[in-house]
């Protein structure tokens, strides 16, 4: 779609029912420097996303699927052009004001999980908790509860080095949605998942979505994974090449498909705790620093990491100025 308004061909219709834009990309681009030269990563990407959606955006290695990831989520800055969430202009946010935007209205999946390894599942839920305000003893009620939903009620005070990838996967997704946040962004979620995993992994990840009328934004290099999708956009060369209506193959109505605990159904425990209540005034200190890719390390509450290496630095592009 390059040059090209979005005319709403590709748009589709929002699950509920009144259309509502919630992420609004004008003409995006972005370059990268590498040396002498300049890698153009995004050629003038322009689309809507609607409230409620599951979107897929598809793409080989070098498509450029990550890179729009990273802005839509705030995580890089746009050589030219804007992303709205809300009416939010994101692009034009300070490093701090984005941290806190991302703390308070956004939820991410990671392909290697991302999960504080010192941490217990329930501490790690628990985590973006601490920047909505929550006390501690409501921020691991929270935590037990949304763990349940996820089948993971008995190793909740497991640490990753005790779980395997699908239940590290299972903590991920439990952290991205425990604040009901308004999207979440899932990169390359199953990517490190056999094949039943990867089912109970999208099937869980949509019927949350469903449920509580998130937007799910996945990148995927998979195709299948984009057959649980209401949109799937294809991307090659920093260009959208498609973008087409899709019937999902799983509706994630809620009771389908009951996420088991170690083999017994979980059915009654489904549902997301509701940990977006903020205590009257209170806000919790923590670093603007992105310590897990959009979940900031917190200065107190959390254990510290022994070895842990700071983010590296990313790649200055053309047209960024510096903050």
């Amino acid at each position: 779609m390059h040059g090209r308004e979005n005319t709403g061909e590709g748009r589709g219709r929002s699950p509920l029912g009144d259309p509502k834009t919630i992420i609004r990309v004008e003409h995006l681009r972005k370059v990268y420097r590498v040396g002498d030269e300049k890698v153009v990563a995004l050629r003038d990407i322009c689309l809507e996303v609607l409230q409620g959606q599951i979107v897929c955006v598809v793409g080989t290695s070098g498509s450029g699927k990550s890179t729009l990831l990273n802005q839509l989520a705030g995580l890089e800055k746009p050589t030219r052009g804007s992303v709205y969430i809300g009416k939010t202009n994101i692009s034009k946010l300070s490093e701090n004001q984005l941290a806190l935007f991302r703390q308070r209205s956004l939820g991410f999946v990671f392909q290697s999980y991302n999960l504080m390894p010192t941490m217990t599942a329930a501490e790690n839920v628990a985590l973006p908790l601490i920047f909505k305000g929550v006390s501690r003893g409501r921020r691991h009620k929270a935590a037990l509860k949304m763990l349940a939903a996820v089948g993971l009620k008995k190793r909740a005070y497991h640490k990753p080095t005790q779980m395997s990838g699908g239940q590290q996967q299972r903590v991920g997704i439990a952290r991205a949605f425990v604040t009901k946040p308004k999207v979440i962004f899932a990169d390359e979620p199953t990517g490190n998942l056999d094949t039943k995993t990867t089912i109970e992994i999208m099937k869980m990840m949509v019927r949350f979505a469903r449920k509580y009328k998130e937007t799910l934004i996945i990148v995927t290099h998979d195709p299948e994974i984009a057959e649980y999708a209401d949109r799937v956009i294809t991307l090659i060369d920093g260009e959208i090449t498609d973008d087409k209506v899709h019937t999902p193959i799983y509706s994630g109505i809620e009771g389908e498909d009951a996420v088991p605990e170690d083999g017994t159904p979980q059915a009654e425990e489904n549902s997301p705790p509701d940990g977006n209540t903020l205590e009257d005034g209170k806000q919790m200190p923590g670093e603007d620093r992105q310590g897990d890719k959009g979940l900031p390390i917190p200065e107190q509450d959390v254990p510290e990491q022994e070895g842990q290496s700071a983010a590296s630095e990313e790649t200055q592009s053309e047209g960024e100025r510096t903050e």
